[in-house]
């Protein structure tokens, strides 16, 4: 009786660790993605002239 109760527990154990089927194997390619460079020439220039700007109208309103 003992083997029985033990055979039947291994076979409870054996069908849960197998319960999902082995399906297929789906090999999923990465994507690549490819960063294309900024143009930050203009945006190198563009701080700087605006704070001359700023500095050029608050001098020639102090006057």
């Amino acid at each position: 009786m003992k083997k029985v109760a033990l055979a039947a527990a291994f076979a409870v154990a054996a069908s849960s660790a197998f319960a999902g089927s082995y399906g297929e194997v789906v090999i999923v390619e990465p994507e690549i993605v490819v960063e294309e460079a900024a143009s930050s020439s203009n945006a190198g220039l563009l701080v700087p002239l605006m704070a001359l700007l700023i500095i050029a109208a608050a001098v020639s309103s102090a006057d």
